[in-house]
């Protein structure tokens, strides 16, 4: 791997373990208010300062990052799977079915991914506790971003069906569920663990679309989102630029994970 390859990885793991060691080192917890303390700039207590509630935003920062860091990966697997269900049988069984799939996929590309989010997150209930809000937002990335990745999957899929050791495996009796698991399934492996590192940040950043929105993760739990909400108050000398840490550790993270993706030659 390339040095800045290695230094994305380290700096993603580095910052996964700060926000699971959150909990230890700021006994405080993201809820708690210092109600004679409201939007403190930074101190050697509060080392961002605390918001409009007097809440920590080192703490919130800390949480909230670590909510994307879970779920957005788990939002993403769960993506990957349906493109890989979707577009391997579409690319490996052919004609009128792959047709038919590709049609409902490219309908799914042809609509605004995020409006589509955006209107049907909009549609479930916001009154529900934040760790249920957080479960449902997540899953409805998952569900409805699997669009893209089946395409590609289809793509190396069909190339699958034409490679001469598949031309084998059928000459020699194997079909069916036997060709799909035994050859199949093995050679997409690659393709899915590519799509599944390029989601985890597309998801990320919708959340915080979302968040920024009012339809993301519900308070008091902290998102990305809802701490970019913040700035929607943001004056340009105010004495808060603690107020843009979330934003810069943001853009640092979905850079990284772009930096850590492995280079592979993915067919079209």
């Amino acid at each position: 791997m390339k040095p800045l390859q290695v230094a994305a990885i380290a700096f993603l793991l580095l910052l996964t373990g700060m926000c699971f060691c959150a909990a230890s080192v700021l006994p405080g917890g993201y809820e708690r208010q210092f109600r004679d303390l409201p939007d403190a700039p930074p101190s050697h207590t509060h080392p961002l300062g605390t918001d409009d509630l007097g809440r920590d935003r080192l703490a919130r920062l800390l949480y909230g990052t670590c909510v994307s860091l879970l779920l957005a990966p788990a939002a993403a697997l769960l993506s990957s799977v349906l493109a890989t269900c979707i577009g391997g049988l579409a690319g490996f069984v052919g004609g009128w079915v792959e047709r038919s799939i590709m049609a409902c996929t490219d309908l799914f590309l042809s609509l605004p991914w995020l409006f589509l989010v955006i209107t049907v997150r909009a549609m479930l209930p916001l009154n529900v506790s934040p760790l249920a809000s957080a479960a449902i937002t997540f899953a409805l990335l998952g569900t409805l971003g699997w669009a893209a990745s089946a395409r590609v999957v289809c793509a190396h899929a069909r190339s699958l069906r034409r490679a001469d050791f598949v031309l084998l495996a059928r000459a020699s009796g194997s079909t069916g569920l036997r060709l799909l698991r035994r050859h199949l399934l093995p050679n997409l492996r690659p393709i899915f663990f590519a799509q599944f590192l390029i989601s985890i940040p597309a998801f990320i950043l919708t959340e915080a679309n979302l968040g920024m929105l009012g339809l993301g993760v519900a308070e008091p739990m902290p998102s990305w989102g809802g701490l970019l909400r913040e700035l929607e108050g943001f004056a340009l000398f105010s004495p808060q630029p603690a107020q843009f840490v979330p934003l810069i550790l943001l853009v640092i993270v979905v850079v990284c994970f772009h930096l850590a993706l492995p280079k592979q030659e993915i067919p079209t």
